[in-house]
């Protein structure tokens, strides 16, 4: 049973050092475990890609919303942010046994990189902050994997839902938060066959695109769906959003999927403090793809 629990209030010297111990215990596992990484090759040819030839899974979400209170500069600045992000998981190959980590690869997003200052969520509030955005990278990656064979090792749930659901295409909760480097989204390939991650920066259709393609052909699909959700009222006139994520296996044959689904899964749960009140008319947002 969920038990809500508000947040404690530390000093900023006690946030700091809990924060070092988080990214120097991450370092150690990074070393320890350092083989087991994908990396991105600097230099890649055609002939490395060519057999990538089925698509897994693709999706793409909105580069900018339509938030009155945000500047667009924070927005563009987002942008920028993801177009340096991109270049540095944009082709990489995951073989068997081999893991995806989102940190890792990206590195420190810092001003002297080239990032901006882009919109970042702290407390469920946007506030302006260097490499601001980039949790758009990471929910994408997380639910195109959600649709194939890949294994989430590690994923954080967003503690706030900031949107209301008018228009909303994806289950609330669907998302992955990151924060560098503490909090990372990590994927491995349990499978026999080879994954390639494919994301991009659409400026015409102002987009932020991707998806896993694969070297064999494509025998599995699923459905992402949530179950057991509910809006509970906590202390303080709260409201806390909860549910679980589920998924339904579909076997692939001859390129047709099965009318029935062969297995269901459970994913993850997710509990979140609500940023508007909940069950209003008034509450009508645009179309979001992120959570």
């Amino acid at each position: 049973m969920y038990r809500f629990t508000p947040q404690k209030r530390r000093s900023a010297l006690r946030v700091r050092i809990g924060v070092a111990c988080y990214c120097m215990l991450r370092r150690l596992a990074w070393f320890r475990w350092s083989r087991r990484f994908a990396v991105l090759k600097k230099t890649s040819s055609a002939d490395d890609f060519e057999s990538f030839t089925s698509t897994a899974f693709e999706h793409s979400v909105p580069l900018r919303r339509n938030l009155s209170d945000v500047d667009i500069e924070l927005q563009e600045g987002k942008i920028a942010n993801l177009q340096i992000a991109v270049k540095k998981v944009n082709g990489l190959v995951l073989k068997s046994g081999k893991i995806f980590s989102y940190w890792r690869l990206i590195g420190n997003p810092t001003k002297r990189k080239g990032y901006k200052k882009g919109m970042m969520l702290v407390n469920g509030k946007p506030r302006a902050a260097i490499g601001g955005g980039l949790c758009a990278l990471s929910n994408l990656i997380y639910w195109m994997t959600l649709h194939t064979p890949l294994t989430v090792l590690e994923r954080y749930r967003h503690s706030y839902d900031v949107f209301p659901d008018s228009n909303r295409t994806q289950p609330f909760g669907s998302g992955a938060t990151c924060v560098y480097n503490y909090r990372d989204l990590m994927i491995e390939n349990r499978t026999t066959d080879t994954y390639r991650l494919l994301v991009w920066v659409d400026d015409v259709r102002g987009r932020l695109c991707g998806k896993w393609v694969k070297d064999s052909p494509v025998t599995d699909t699923y459905e992402v769906y949530q179950k057991d959700h509910w809006i509970s009222t906590e202390i303080g006139g709260v409201y806390v959003r909860h549910n679980t994520i589920w998924r339904r296996h579909f076997s692939v044959e001859n390129g047709k999927v099965s009318s029935e689904a062969d297995s269901e899964e459970y994913v993850t749960e997710n509990h979140a403090i609500m940023m508007y009140e909940p069950l209003l008319e008034s509450n009508k947002g645009e179309k979001t793809d992120e959570n």
